[in-house]
């Protein structure tokens, strides 16, 4: 089957590879010239462990291809997939004009049987929409059906998440589609994975429902957290107990800095937006975003608790991506920590394993670091903003000599307070 792809960015480019994977024929269309140069030489510039080596794979063998030609993209292909961004506009609703204009560039070049696939993450009601918008666009009418199938692809681990996902949503109202998107997703059936066969609103509405539950346990955990640092409480104690609850279950509740990246903070408002917008107040999720944002803020607080007086003074960050294993920033705690620093005076000092290129196009203004030790000569305190797996295990002593002053300050929880007070520094973590 030949399949085209619309979008070269995280969820296009690793869906493109993983379906070339499957066997399909893939092209991968995007109007950024220089990204397609540098992918048709088999340069992938976003972090995500595996997918170099799997564009490298197809392309050898053939099956992946990549164009910055739509026309040519919709001419070649039976199914066409949408997988363009989706920002948010300043109200916090989602921004279509890139899925509006590609759906008219698909409307324009359609010259028979098409199945338009809509991976971006929309507002619920805009399949239907752009199934209207292409018929209003078309030169010359020619049948088509109209899917929404989300991703649900972890940054870091997107490549697992697709071959073997929790599920496959497919929104759709014609029986001819499904059965092209059963077929596309055929080698998940060796895994039994679970389809979810529904209407285009309620694929779309699964997508923002999922995230903004993920995101409430976040926030709930840090609410808990926050509370456990009053009551003397620990929080890493309480967190296993309820994991340990089949009803609750351990995903999701890691207290910390704070959720960021592409998705969370950008869907949960979107969908808050949408209940506004038909009159509903959504205060759980309005709450949910609300402590995400008043969490990031909480702690700087704890790093002043720790130095004092911060102008001066130097901090040492380790992290600048939202989670590990992917250098996306986007609404990354470690921004948001950085800048309240630098707003009370504090020099930052930080290092990341894969993220600090993107971060010097935010924050010219820092010195970067060549390693955690080299981060932590000479500063004022040590912050631990998020778990790379070589952060996990430090030499602790070694860093303890580097540092100024031996505060150690653990956002995400990773060393034991018993040995790092017994090791002589001055520590703490979030909730304990």
């Amino acid at each position: 089957m030949n399949i085209c792809i619309i979008g070269t960015g995280y969820v296009g480019l690793v869906t493109g590879a993983c379906l070339a994977e499957f066997g399909m024929n893939l092209i991968c269309v995007d109007i950024d010239r220089p990204k397609i140069e540098l992918l048709r030489q088999g340069k992938v510039t976003i972090h995500e462990p595996g997918l170099e080596d799997l564009v490298l794979k197809n392309m050898r063998e053939g099956r992946l291809s990549f164009s910055t030609s739509i026309q040519e993209g919709v001419t070649s292909s039976l199914v066409i997939f949408i997988a363009v961004g989706t920002p948010s506009s300043d109200d916090g609703s989602a921004d279509l004009k890139f899925v509006e204009e590609v759906a008219k560039e698909i409307a324009r070049y359609m010259d028979g049987y098409k199945v338009v696939v809509v991976k971006s993450t929309v507002p619920v009601g805009t399949s239907r929409r752009l199934k209207q918008l292409i018929e209003d666009h078309q030169v010359s009418p020619a049948p088509f059906d109209i899917v929404s199938n989300p991703e649900f692809q972890r940054e870091g681990s997107a490549i697992e998440d697709f071959m073997r996902p929790d599920r496959v949503t497919i929104g759709a109202e014609s029986e001819q589609a499904i059965a092209i998107m059963k077929d596309i997703y055929s080698a998940l059936y060796l895994f039994e994975t679970p389809f979810i066969i529904t209407s285009l609103e309620t694929a779309e509405m699964i997508k923002y429902a999922a995230n903004a539950f993920l995101a409430t346990k976040v926030s709930f955990i840090n609410e808990i957290a926050n509370l456990c640092e009053v009551m003397g409480a620990d929080v890493h104690h309480v967190a296993r107990a309820m994991g340990l609850d089949g009803r609750i279950g351990k995903k999701f509740l890691h207290p910390g800095p704070g959720y960021g990246g592409s998705c969370f903070p950008k869907d949960t408002r979107a969908l808050s937006r949408m209940a506004h917008e038909r009159g509903y107040v959504f205060k759980i999720l309005d709450a949910v975003i609300h402590v995400n944002e008043e969490q990031k803020k909480r702690m700087v607080g704890k790093i002043i608790e720790k130095v004092g007086d911060l102008k001066g003074k130097t901090v040492g960050i380790l992290g600048l991506s939202f989670k590990p294993n992917t250098n996306d920033i986007r609404e990354s705690s470690s921004m948001v920590i950085i800048q309240g620093l630098l707003d009370r005076g504090a020099k930052v000092k930080a290092f990341d394993p894969a993220a600090m290129e993107e971060a010097k196009t935010v924050l010219p203004e820092i010195e970067y670091g060549k390693d955690a030790y080299d981060v932590a000569r000479g500063v004022d305190a040590l912050v631990l903003a998020t778990e790379w797996n070589q952060f996990r295990r430090l030499d602790l002593q070694r860093i303890k000599r580097l540092l100024k002053k031996p505060v150690f300050i653990d956002l995400r929880n990773v060393y034991d307070p018993d040995q790092m007070n017994r090791l002589g520094f001055n520590y703490c973590g979030v909730g304990r």
